[in-house]
């Protein structure tokens, strides 16, 4: 009686749903940047690793290290998140416009990119 009340009178079945639907998304995320990275030749579970990932992401295109401090600025962070989407799709041989896709819908785009038959050409910034 107590549990079917609980759901009744609150919004935690929404806040559930919420949860789980982030949830995928991250593994759906985390699979598809695995795919990524073995194609460019870098270890796949690197996208398990929070902060590992975005450098091994900056080495795939060719930026320095150096540049995940740049993350950490305001505003300058919002750039430098764009430059590397817009090197990661030129890494792959895909033109700015997918760059863009993957800027704004990284889930779908970055599935295409590593279970197309889209192959790493080479660092993008090399």
């Amino acid at each position: 009686m107590l549990y079917s009340t609980y759901w009744q009178n609150s919004d935690a079945g929404g806040s559930l749903l919420v949860t789980l639907l982030m949830l995928v998304l991250v593994l759906v995320e985390i699979v598809a940047l695995w795919k990524v990275y073995t194609k460019a030749g870098q270890p796949g579970w690197a996208s398990i690793i929070p902060i590992y990932n975005v450098y091994v992401w900056l080495k795939v295109i060719g930026r320095p290290g150096w540049w995940l401090l740049l993350l950490l600025v305001p505003v300058v962070n919002i750039i430098v998140y764009i430059i590397m989407t817009l090197d990661l799709a030129k890494s792959f041989g895909r033109s700015a416009l997918y760059g863009i896709g993957l800027l704004l819908l990284s889930p779908i785009f970055l599935i295409h990119l590593g279970f197309s038959d889209a192959a790493y050409v080479r660092p993008a910034a090399a």
